[in-house]
C-alpha cells in the first residue's frame, strides 16, 4: 500500500453566520482539502485550516507548501507508517502543523478504510461511547449573545464556550448576561483567545467572575507567556485550560514542568494531525491532567478526525468541534451524528465520512495534483 497520488482543494466554506474571536471577524472559512489515493485503489480524505495567529500559516502558504514540499515527498511512501511520515515531514520543513495535519488525517482515513476499522481503533479503540455537544457563542452585544445562548438552551444544549477578548469590562458584562439568562445548571467556558494578554488584566475579570461558577477560563494571556499562565492558576480558584500556549511535545513539557494548567485543549491543527494528538494526550494522562480536543472551525473530514482521537483517550474529557453545525453548505455528512445535545460515532471505516465531490468541486477556489 503505497500513495500514489494527492489532489489538493483550496476552498472557501460558506458560514451561517461571522464567526468573531478576539483577533478578528471570519465571514467564511478557508479550508485546503486532500484527497490521497493509494496504489490499490484507497481514498483517504484530510483537511487543514490553518490560522496565522495560532499555528503561524496563512491559507496561501499551507497550499504552496503541501504542494511543493510535502505532498511531492509523500508519494510512494506507505500511509501506515505513521510514525515515519512525521518524521519526513518534520525533516522536510519545521512547524506548519495544520499542513501536515492534512496528510496525517488522510492517511488514517485511507489506512482505516484498508484495514476495515474506524481510525478509533488504530490509535487505542473506542473509551467513550458519546460527548456532550458545547455551542460556541461568537463576541456579540451581551444581550445577543444572552439571547442566543437561551435559543440554543430551547433547543437542547447545556454547555456553552463564550468567546471573550475584547476589553475586560465588557467581557465581564457578556458573561454575567449570559450566566443570568440560562441559569446556574448550564455550563459555561470562557475563552479569550489571548485577549486579556497579560496577569494583571486577566486576574482583574476573574475576580468579577468568581461566583458565576465558570467551568473554566481559556487562554486568556499571551501564547507564550507560560508564567502568566502559571501566575494566574495560582491566584484564582477558576480552572484555567490551556490552548493557543500548547502547540506540541516541547510546549507540554513546560506545561507540565510549571504546572501552567488545569486543563488543556488539544487541536489537531496545532500539533500536525492525529497521530501528535494521540501523543499529546498521552503526555498528559501521566501527568494528571485532563483534555479536551478542540477545532479551527472545520469541515466534516478533521472534525471527525477530532472526535476520532477523543472517543479513544480515557483523560479526555469533552470536546468542541462544531464546524459542521456553523457551515451553509459541507462536503461530508458528519452532521447527521450530531444528536444535540450529544454527538455519537458511527463504526464505519477510516473516518466515517462520506464526501460529496460535486460540493467539493464547487466550492473549491483552485486546486492541483502531485502525482507519481
Amino acid at each position: 500500500m503505497n500513495i500514489k497520488k494527492i489532489e489538493i482543494f483550496a476552498v472557501d466554506f460558506p458560514l451561517i453566520k461571522p464567526f468573531i474571536v478576539s483577533y478578528g471577524t471570519f465571514p467564511t472559512m478557508p479550508s485546503i482539502i486532500i484527497k490521497l489515493t493509494t496504489d490499490d485503489g484507497y481514498i483517504g480524505w484530510g483537511e487543514s485550516v490553518p490560522d496565522e495567529h495560532v499555528t503561524g500559516e496563512t491559507f496561501e502558504s499551507t497550499f504552496h507548501v503541501l504542494k511543493h514540499s510535502l505532498a511531492p515527498a509523500m508519494l510512494n511512501e506507505d500511509p501506515c507508517h505513521f510514525e515515519k511520515i512525521h518524521d519526513k515531514m518534520d525533516r522536510i520543513v519545521k512547524g506548519v502543523p495544520s499542513a501536515k495535519a492534512a496528510i496525517d488525517i488522510a492517511c488514517f482515513d485511507a489506512v482505516g478504510k484498508k484495514l476495515g476499522v474506524p481510525v478509533y481503533q488504530l490509535i487505542g479503540g473506542r473509551f467513550h461511547k458519546k460527548f456532550p455537544i458545547t455551542h460556541v457563542l461568537s463576541i456579540d452585544e451581551p444581550d445577543k449573545m444572552a439571547e442566543e445562548a437561551e435559543q440554543k438552551v430551547q433547543e437542547g444544549y447545556r454547555s456553552f464556550k463564550m468567546k471573550v477578548g475584547t476589553d475586560v469590562e465588557r467581557d465581564v458584562e457578556r458573561i454575567k448576561a449570559v450566566r443570568k439568562r440560562v441559569g446556574e445548571q448550564i455550563a459555561i467556558r470562557v475563552d479569550v483567545n489571548q485577549g486579556w494578554v497579560n496577569s494583571s488584566n486577566t486576574l482583574k475579570a476573574m475576580r468579577s467572575l468568581e461566583s458565576l461558577g465558570i467551568d473554566w477560563l481559556e487562554q486568556p494571556v499571551l501564547a507564550d507567556d507560560i508564567d502568566a499562565m502559571v501566575e494566574v492558576k495560582s491566584k484564582s480558584n477558576i480552572p484555567l485550560m490551556i490552548d493557543e500556549g500548547l502547540c506540541n511535545i516541547f510546549d507540554m513539557r513546560e506545561i507540565i514542568a510549571k504546572r501552567a494548567a488545569d486543563k488543556i485543549n488539544i487541536k489537531l491543527m496545532k500539533c500536525g494531525g492525529i497521530y501528535p494528538a494521540a501523543k499529546l494526550a498521552t503526555m498528559a494522562e501521566m501527568a494528571g491532567i485532563d483534555c479536551q480536543i478542540g477545532s479551527m472551525v472545520e469541515s466534516s473530514i478533521a472534525s471527525a478526525a477530532g472526535f476520532h482521537v477523543a472517543f479513544s483517550k480515557k483523560n479526555i474529557k469533552s470536546v468542541e468541534l462544531t464546524g459542521p453545525l456553523k457551515f451553509k453548505t459541507d462536503i461530508g455528512d458528519l452532521k447527521k451524528s450530531y444528536k444535540i445535545p450529544f454527538i455519537e460515532l458511527g463504526d464505519k471505516p477510516g473516518l466515517g465520512v462520506e464526501i460529496d465531490e460535486e460540493v467539493l468541486s464547487r466550492l473549491t477556489v483552485y486546486s492541483c495534483t502531485v502525482k507519481s
